[in-house]
């Protein structure tokens, strides 16, 4: 009872320390240069604009001209300078930004490894502590520097990435937004000097910036942020408002030609759609293991792993109740589309004589879920 109390006690305080923390917007691009600096300040002006009290916490605009030129009427918090190795070097200052308690501060270089002796290793827990401050927080990550990414991005590159950031700070950023470029554009803005100065250009063109990389890139961080999205979607949206992705439910019995039938049939439809699909089949107990032919059995198996070879699921489940079972799948795995073959029978003896068919399409049409009969 007490533990029940405590675990009450301590999801209520999550609950209030996350609507006290500041909000968390990431911009993430494929590689340097797409420009994820200049939209940053871009945003900063105009926050700045409409009242919103805004801190520049660190920027980094490597002198690009046009990045560097948004920095004029900014205000920005001084970084701290620290003596490293008998050199001079400058990283965030936490504790004025703290101090200072902007309504939003713009933090760059998510993954950067802060010099030895900060109070943070890494400059995403500087943004944690921020956050947890109550300060949104607007930031910019590159694909490359994803924990979870780390060996692909490798094998893509042949750089090895030594700053990285957990998939947990993604995880929990309230907006992520992908700065796009075409791999072509990319290229053009480094030949034109707009990423790195004029002695560093051929070299970025025979390592980092070919188009082959850039276009597997790109692709992780499309697919980056769509995962995001998706998640938002699922966590936010009620479920009788949102656009439910495309799921087709194949039922099956042992009859062995028509399962094979609405096996590839589903599989095209799904392919059609890029959608998840399962492959259902309701065992009856006159349909049990001691009752079905060995040849029935045989054929059955194979059908199952003809399913896998073409990406479904294999779901099995012993009932009588075989209109029930498959309308409780349907529910449980949101399903929009269930996939029957078609009866031995003329449709009107179907509606006559069959009470399985009769029950699932009474069933369905009490739902938004759709029946396909396949020839």
């Amino acid at each position: 009872m007490e533990e029940n109390k405590e675990n009450s006690v301590k999801m209520f305080l999550d609950l209030v320390k996350k609507s006290r923390r500041g909000k968390f917007k990431v911009y993430i691009g494929m590689s340097a240069g797409v420009g994820k600096t200049y939209r940053m300040l871009q945003e900063a002006h105009a926050l700045l604009r409409n009242g919103i009290d805004i801190q520049i916490g660190y920027i980094e605009t490597h002198f690009r001209a046009e990045t560097h030129a948004l920095l004029a009427g900014l205000p920005v918090i001084p970084r701290r300078k620290i003596f490293y190795k008998g050199k001079e070097l400058e990283e965030m200052d936490v504790q004025s930004v703290i101090n200072r308690h902007p309504e939003v501060v713009i933090v760059d270089e998510l993954a950067h490894t802060n010099v030895e002796g900060s109070q943070n290793s890494k400059r995403w827990q500087d943004v944690m502590d921020i956050l947890e401050a109550g300060i949104s927080v607007i930031s910019a990550v590159n694909i490359q520097h994803l924990e979870s990414l780390n060996s692909e991005i490798e094998q893509i590159t042949g750089i090895p990435i030594t700053e990285r950031i957990p998939d947990k700070i993604l995880d929990i950023a309230d907006e992520i937004v992908n700065i796009d470029l075409t791999a072509d554009e990319l290229i053009t803005r480094l030949q034109e000097g707009k990423i790195y100065d004029s002695s560093k250009i051929q070299r970025a063109l025979q390592n980092f910036f070919q188009s082959d990389k850039i276009l597997q890139l790109r692709e992780l961080a499309l697919k980056e942020v769509a995962h995001h999205v998706e998640r938002k979607i699922d966590i936010e949206i009620p479920k009788q408002i949102k656009l439910r992705p495309e799921r087709f439910l194949a039922c099956i019995s042992s009859n062995a030609d028509t399962a094979k039938v609405v096996i590839r049939k589903t599989a095209r439809l799904a392919s059609y759609y890029r959608s998840q699909w399962i492959v259902l089949y309701v065992q009856s107990s006159s349909e049990s293991l001691d009752r079905i032919k060995l040849d029935k059995q045989r054929h059955l198996i194979n059908n199952f792993k003809l399913a896998t070879e073409l990406g479904g699921e294999v779901v099995k489940i012993k009932s009588d109740r075989i209109t029930q079972a498959i309308m409780q799948v349907a529910e449980e795995r949101e399903i929009t589309t269930i996939c029957i073959g078609k009866p031995h029978l003329s449709l009107f003896q179907v509606i006559l004589r069959t009470a399985i068919f009769n029950q699932l399409l009474r069933k369905i049409a009490e739902t938004e879920t759709d029946l396909v009969i396949l020839s």
